[in-house]
């Protein structure tokens, strides 16, 4: 059936975002990813917690919020150095659980650099409640081209 994909039953995103065009991949797999450009250092990522992100007890499963914190607290090595980058390290703490349905977002802010392995820290949160806070290391690669 395909009565679940009906543009009635669609949750709407919140204005100002966009969804991210990631078609393949892992990205397709734990999406869809949305942003939400600030200034010119500044951004957001989001997703809606999806019953296929949920574990046992209908919370977003924690290795959704692990691989979405990777996503958004990264991303900031693309916004302020255009580069590519991977993940060397990644410490997160979980400080409330996301419920079916909620609106997740996430940023990062670099906070050192040290021979292009980038310092991030970052936070995941769901309206007024923090679920996640986190460090990260992000080794910069080759730069990005222009979109």
């Amino acid at each position: 059936m395909t009565d679940d994909l009906l543009e009635e039953n669609v949750t709407p995103i919140p204005d100002g975002y966009t969804q991210m065009n990631w078609h393949s991949g892992f990205g397709r797999q734990i999406g869809p990813l949305y942003e939400r450009d600030g200034d010119k250092t500044t951004y957001t990522r989001a997703f809606r917690v999806a019953e296929y992100h949920t574990n046992g007890m209908g919370n977003c499963h924690g290795g959704m919020l692990m691989a979405f914190a990777d996503v958004a607290f990264g991303h900031c090595v693309t916004v302020a150095l255009h580069r590519y980058w991977v993940t060397v390290r990644l410490l997160t703490d979980f400080m409330s659980a996301a419920r079916l349905g909620d609106w997740v977002e996430g940023s990062g802010d670099i906070v050192g650099d040290e021979g292009g392995f980038i310092s991030v820290k970052g936070r995941i949160w769901a309206g007024e409640r923090t679920l996640m806070t986190g460090t990260g290391v992000f080794k910069a690669l080759g730069e990005r081209p222009n979109p």
